[in-house]
């Protein structure tokens, strides 16, 4: 793993914290893209994934943006009120699934923290010279993360801020941009009514000239979920798993150690054997043929009856 230390922690705007992380000896990190992400251990021993916002030709630092989730899991919650400049992190090196494709133009579409893969676009496409123009929806000024960034002329593209005050009739009309197709392509990332806003307008656009990032790909968490106990093979012991709470996590608040890292079950690094048990799974990457006997402990559960696995 990569040991960063906090260089600098920032407000961006009301609940969006910014942190740049440099490598702990002072060497070069590696090298990411454009809409990479970097999967950072939290302070509460989760693991959780942040975009990269800062221009990939830097080798000296990561910037990320992290949003207070008051309802979340804790992750990104210990990040901003247990961490300090000079403190140390853990990480693994940035991946990518969110990445640019060669086009003649592209248009880039951010809501809210979406900004950050977003930002990291502009700055490459900028250095490329590449045209591009950028719309960010946020509900008000105070919600706007790196405003003064976008508006300060450093990026190149044809920069558009809305904010809609919340209000259903304020939302930004995106039909007269995409009304007609054109050969550029679409990047968007935010929350969920702007996925499928936009999703909505862009159907008659080829479909590998529209990319979506989606920070929650996962439900995770459902209204008829019920508390089951989780049995170790291997020692006998049994976890409870209450509901609101993962299989991963219950593990971790028990002692037990097991691999992970995106949590959000897209990932497949914490696939775990299971001998019993009827499993409901949430999962995007477990084959068919794997869910006899495999279980993704980040996301999926288990009925009343309870889980076995092979740990």
């Amino acid at each position: 793993m990569l040991d960063l230390t906090i260089r600098g922690k920032r407000i961006l705007a009301e609940g969006i914290y910014e942190f740049e992380l440099v490598s702990a000896d002072g060497s070069d990190l590696p090298a990411f893209t454009a809409g990479g992400h970097l999967p950072i251990e939290t302070p509460s021993g989760a693991m959780r994934q942040y975009s990269l916002s800062n221009d990939p030709s830097e080798r000296d630092r990561y910037v990320i943006g992290v949003k207070l989730e008051p309802e979340g899991r804790g992750g990104s919650r210990s990040m901003i009120e247990e961490t300090a400049e000079g403190d140390r992190l853990k990480s693994l090196e940035p991946a990518n699934d969110f990445p640019l494709e060669e086009a003649p133009s592209y248009i880039l579409v951010a809501g809210g923290i979406g900004i950050t893969p977003i930002l990291a676009m502009a700055r490459a496409l900028t250095a490329q010279g590449k045209p591009f123009q950028l719309i960010y929806c946020t509900r008000s000024p105070e919600l706007t993360a790196y405003r003064d960034e976008l508006t300060s002329g450093d990026i190149a593209g044809e920069i558009t801020i809305h904010h809609d005050d919340g209000d259903p009739d304020k939302v930004y009309d995106f039909w007269d941009l995409f009304e007609t197709p054109t050969k550029a392509h679409i990047y968007c990332c935010g929350p969920k009514p702007l996925l499928e806003e936009v999703l909505g307008v862009t159907g008659h656009w080829p479909a590998n000239a529209v990319h979506f990032e989606d920070f929650k790909p996962v439900e995770m968490f459902r209204a008829a979920d019920v508390a089951f106990d989780v049995t170790l093979s291997k020692t006998g012991t049994t976890v409870s798993v209450p509901v609101g709470s993962t299989i991963l996590d219950a593990l971790r608040g028990a002692g037990v150690k097991t691999p992970s890292s995106c949590e959000s079950g897209t990932c497949g690094t914490c696939k775990t054997k299971y001998l019993s048990g009827n499993v409901d799974h949430r999962d995007l990457v477990l084959m068919p043929e794997e869910k006899a006997d495999k279980i993704m402990i980040c996301v999926s559960r288990a009925d009343e009856e309870g889980l076995v696995l092979d740990l």
